[in-house]
């Protein structure tokens, strides 16, 4: 967990992090246009700042829970870029052997406790670990993200009410790059800020913060967490960002306004972080470094991915239950 203060070698840590997930991002898109990926990608870059400055305010043992454009949290949480980037390639080496895939990267050892597919499914799962944790008496946090289009999902509202209801020790942080998929969220939303402004419906903290600024994220969920760790409830946080790229794949993104883009690339997360790094007294040096860092890792972790082999078809029925295989569905006599 990161200090009250955030120094000068703190964030260039965090910096660092953000460079890597972005570098494995640009990879991972190359990757998808060469046909090497498979299936659909949702890639979270300019979303950094959101994950690294979470993760630095947790606990290694608390639970994290993202959606599908969930790149970037399993980073922050402990993944490898090989072991993402293997697993969008299908390899036998990547996150979940090949059976996950963009949108289900899960690795629990490190409290990355999956990426969900479907919109704001994952929040009540989130509040039932941190009910999980309060039963347990283990001071541990669940955190849920999610997008601005999961605040319109029944599930949103109905993991809010309970979460509050039970005092649970459950951070929802919705990361609004100001679009559910193609559609922005200010035209179907009746509130400005679809989390933000809902969080008194439920008696629980709202906070609207610069998403962007990975300080301002890492400082946030610190408060809140320290705050559901003594028992004081749930905090909902709006984050605001914006993705780099578009929905998914090969998505354009030609409906969002040319203006409204140059704006928010001018306050790229990496960018913010520079600046906070030289009034630190940072020399931009040190940040080329790092940055020279991260693009060897993610081209090494690209590399490796590439020459992995593909998962043997026999293990395709494991892991797909407690048990670690699939005999509970053709027990004797069952149809």
């Amino acid at each position: 967990m990161m200090p009250a203060e955030i120094g000068a070698d703190e964030l260039l840590a965090l910096y660092e992090q953000m460079a890597v997930i972005r570098q494995t991002e640009k990879a991972a898109h190359d990757a998808f246009l060469a046909g090497l990926v498979k299936g659909t990608t949702h890639l979270a870059a300019g979303h950094e700042a959101v994950a690294v400055g979470a993760s630095a305010a947790l606990r290694p043992d608390d639970y994290v829970f993202a959606t599908y454009r969930g790149h970037h949290h399993a980073i922050a949480r402990g993944a490898s870029p090989e072991e993402c980037l293997a697993e969008l390639m299908s390899k036998a080496t990547g996150m979940c052997k090949a059976k996950g895939g963009s949108m289900h990267l899960t690795k629990a050892s490190s409290g990355m406790l999956g990426s969900y597919a479907i919109v704001g499914a994952h929040l009540p799962l989130a509040a039932g670990a941190a009910w999980s944790a309060k039963l347990r008496g283990t001071g541990q946090v669940a955190v849920a993200f999610f997008g601005d289009g999961a605040t319109n999902i029944g599930a949103f509202h109905e993991a809010l009410n309970i979460a509050a209801v039970w005092s649970l020790p459950v951070l929802f942080i919705c990361e609004n790059n100001l679009y559910m998929e193609y559609t922005p969220i200010g035209s179907v939303t009746a509130v400005a800020n679809p989390a933000a402004d809902r969080a008194p419906a439920y008696a629980m903290p709202g906070e609207l913060i610069d998403g962007n600024d990975v300080v301002v994220v890492a400082q946030t969920v610190r408060r809140a967490a320290d705050r559901a760790r003594i028992g004081l409830g749930p905090t909902l946080i709006e984050a605001r960002t914006y993705r780099h790229f578009g929905h998914s794949r090969t998505d354009p993104a030609s409906y969002r306004p040319t203006d409204e883009v140059q704006e928010w690339l001018r306050r790229d997360p990496l960018d913010i972080a520079r600046v906070r790094l030289a009034d630190l007294g940072v020399p931009a040096e040190r940040c080329e470094q790092a940055d020279d860092r991260a693009a060897r890792i993610v081209a090494d972790a690209l590399a490796a991915a590439k020459a992995a082999p593909y998962p043997d078809p026999q293990e395709a029925l494991t892991d797909v239950w407690a048990d670690g295989g699939s005999t509970w569905r053709t027990l004797p006599g069952t149809p």
